[in-house]
Formats: structure tokens, C-alpha cells, sequence
């Protein structure tokens, strides 16, 4: 009983730990890329209806599986868990990233990937789209506790992937699978023409078992803190509890359990309809939203503080330009930190992912042909890029 107090308090301390800015946590987070959001939304949606068990759900998870091996993520690493629906096949996408000091706890950060009714660009392409961005920004961050990213398929049909996953992998391992938390993120995309300012942090409340809503609250809490933090987002006052997503079959296993949601109570028509598609969301809002999903699984993993001469070039080169005037009426310049060599390229997309203008050596940048709209532009120099927002208001 001694043991079971101590290990509690040890728990109970690591979980309480103050939480301040962490510098190189922040400079991973300045390097989350909008464009990378959109192209990767406009790969997703270019699927179609990903319905588990059809042919482009396997499409879809066999591109999943080409963005983790370009990422630098081995074969070892990118697994396949095969679960079937009744006569139906399906697979959900295991991707393992290895903890330094507690490998064998992992911290999961899940989304499911599969779609009913249309192409589902926010439920769910905007939470596997985050997976893949925070996936390709952590790839070489060490961590102490393991991560898994984890893309499970049969949620729309009633959570098959997940509570496969529950059933034969957490609880088949032996010793069970020990699980730090698991950080869900499923339609965090809002809607097009909407203000979208908070994020909902969602927790275990009434479930049973109710031993685990404390720590649920606790982390919760903690996730509250990384988006303010981390991020221009503002979160929930109440409780939003947890429910009917790929978390629920970890809370009735008594695992300890968070997530993101857009909001509950908004009034987004298009979910689960074919009107679900990339121009009746917000881009922007799931990037800054990615920002603060970034910021707490550095948390709830305890990533290094500390930044690698690689992370310390794509940190500086994210940080070292802006565009001026911005919101811009006819033109914009581009300014940098210091003298440039080399070849500069710019690029700017609408907010489906479409390049609208490029330029090359060039720093006066003239949007007159362009309609009033929220951009992203790309500058690359000396091999590095940097995207940024930038406004057309007229």
C-alpha cells in the first residue's frame, strides 16, 4: 500500500508541475506551415467519401503512410493494425516515435481518418492533417516519454478502429500497455465566415470508470495552459465533456484522457454531409490550432528544451521576414532581417491551397489582380522556407 501512495504522489507530482513558456517549444511551433495544412487538406479531401472499409479509405491510409516515410519515419516505425466490421477490412495507422528516458509509456495523440456522407475536410481531415504537421515538426525532437500517432479508421461507424485498437493491442500487450495520456483531436477545422477564437478542451466527467476523471481534469487543465501559451486561441470556461470519439473506448479502459474540439453548441451545418469540404471551413483556425496541439504534446511528452543546430536555422528562417503593409491594399514588400544571397523564391496560395502568384527575386510583391481574402505566403531562401499570413483588404 506504501508503494501504491508513493507511486500516487510521484504521479501527482509530475502532473503538477508549473507551466511557463519554454522557449524551444515555441520555436517548434513557429515552424507549423499553413501551407503545409492546405495542401495536405486538399490531398485528403482529393479521396473522396473514405468510408471504412472501401477502397479509398485504403487509398487515403496509404497516403498517410507515404507523408511518415517522406517525414524520415522508417518502416519500423509505420505500422498498419488491421481490424475488420463485420465483413468489412479496415486498418488504423500506428506510428511510434521512440521516448528517451520512459519508452515504454506512451503519450498517444490520436485522429481518425475515415469519413461518411462526403470528403470530410473537418471531420476528420482537420485533425489528421495537425497529426501529420506536429508528426513531421517532432520527427527528430527528442522526448522522454514514447509518442504514437495514431490514425484510426470505423469511428463514423461507431468507434471499431479505436476499441480494436483498445482490445488487442493496450490490453493484449504484456505487461498492458502503459499509457500516459491520450490527446484526441477530431473536427478542429470551424466554419467558413465564422469567428473561430476558441478552442474547447474537452475532459472525462460522468464516464465510468470515474477513477480517471481527476487526472483527465488535471491534464485538461495543463492542455488549457499549452494553448494559451502556445497559440492566439483562447479556451473554454466550462467543462466540455468527452464523447462519442476515439478517446472513449481509453476512458472506459480507465486510461486518462483530453481532446480538441471547434465548439460545442456552434452552429456548423456540414459535418457528415458532402458540404464538408475545404471552403466551408477555416484554415486558419486549424492552424493555429495545430500551435497549440504542438505546444502540449511537447508538454505531455516532456520534449528537449533545447534546440538542435538544424531546428535553430528552420526556427530563424521562420522568424525572419515580414510583410509590409500587412493587411496590404495593391502591393506589399517583403521584409528581412538582414542582407539576402542567393536564389529567393515567393510563392502565395488562397486559403484552398491554390498558388495564386510567384515570384523569384523579387521583394515588391503586387496583389492588384488579387481579390480581397486571407493568403499564405511562402518565401524560400538558402534552402529554408517560412510561410506567413498575409491580408488583402480593400
Amino acid at each position: 500500500m506504501k508503494k501504491i501512495q508513493y507511486l500516487f504522489v510521484i504521479l501527482s507530482v509530475t502532473w503538477a508541475q508549473a507551466q511557463t513558456f519554454i522557449p524551444a517549444y515555441g520555436a517548434r511551433v513557429s515552424q507549423v506551415s499553413q501551407s503545409n495544412i492546405n495542401s495536405g487538406l486538399q490531398d485528403f479531401v482529393s479521396f473522396g467519401t473514405k468510408t471504412t472499409g472501401s477502397a479509398n479509405n485504403a487509398n487515403a491510409l496509404n497516403w498517410l503512410k507515404s507523408k511518415y516515410t517522406s517525414f524520415g519515419y522508417s518502416i519500423s516505425q509505420v505500422v498498419e493494425d488491421p481490424f475488420t466490421v463485420g465483413s468489412l477490412a479496415s486498418k488504423n495507422l500506428v506510428v511510434t516515435k521512440t521516448g528517451t528516458l520512459y519508452p515504454n509509456t506512451y503519450v498517444l495523440v490520436i485522429a481518425h481518418f475515415d469519413t461518411i456522407n462526403g470528403v470530410g475536410a473537418n471531420d476528420n481531415g482537420s485533425g489528421t492533417n495537425a497529426l501529420l504537421e506536429m508528426a513531421r515538426i517532432l520527427k527528430d525532437v527528442p522526448t522522454e516519454y514514447s509518442i504514437r500517432f495514431i490514425h484510426f479508421s470505423g469511428e463514423e461507424q461507431g468507434l471499431y478502429g479505436s476499441q480494436h485498437y483498445v482490445n488487442n493491442v493496450v490490453n493484449a500487450t504484456s505487461p498492458k500497455m502503459n499509457i500516459r495520456l491520450v490527446f484526441n483531436l477530431d473536427q478542429v477545422g470551424g466554419t467558413a465566415g465564422q469567428t473561430h477564437n476558441t478552442i474547447f478542451c474537452e475532459q472525462d466527467t460522468n464516464n465510468s470508470p470515474v477513477g480517471n476523471n481527476a487526472s483527465s481534469a488535471s491534464v485538461t487543465q495543463q492542455l488549457k495552459n499549452c494553448v494559451a501559451l502556445y497559440s492566439p486561441l483562447q479556451t473554454n470556461t466550462g467543462v466540455a465533456p468527452a464523447y462519442s470519439s476515439d478517446y472513449m473506448p481509453f476512458q472506459n479502459n480507465g486510461e486518462v484522457i483530453t481532446g480538441f474540439y471547434e465548439g460545442y453548441g456552434n452552429t456548423n451545418p456540414y459535418p457528415h454531409t458532402s458540404g464538408d469540404i475545404i471552403s466551408n471551413m477555416d484554415p486558419v483556425f486549424l492552424f493555429n490550432v495545430t500551435k497549440a496541439a504542438l505546444g502540449a504534446v511537447q508538454h505531455f511528452a516532456v520534449a528537449s528544451t533545447s534546440l538542435s543546430v538544424a531546428e535553430s536555422t528552420s526556427a530563424n528562417a521562420g522568424s525572419d521576414w515580414t510583410a509590409y503593409p500587412n493587411p496590404a491594399k495593391d502591393y506589399f514588400e517583403i521584409k528581412t532581417s538582414g542582407s539576402e544571397s542567393g536564389k529567393m523564391t515567393f510563392e502565395l496560395t488562397d486559403m484552398t491551397g491554390k498558388a495564386v502568384l510567384q515570384t523569384e527575386d523579387t521583394k515588391k510583391i503586387d496583389v492588384t489582380a488579387l481579390p480581397t481574402g486571407v493568403y499564405i505566403g511562402k518565401l524560400q531562401t538558402k534552402g529554408q522556407s517560412s510561410s506567413k499570413k498575409i491580408m488583402i483588404k480593400r
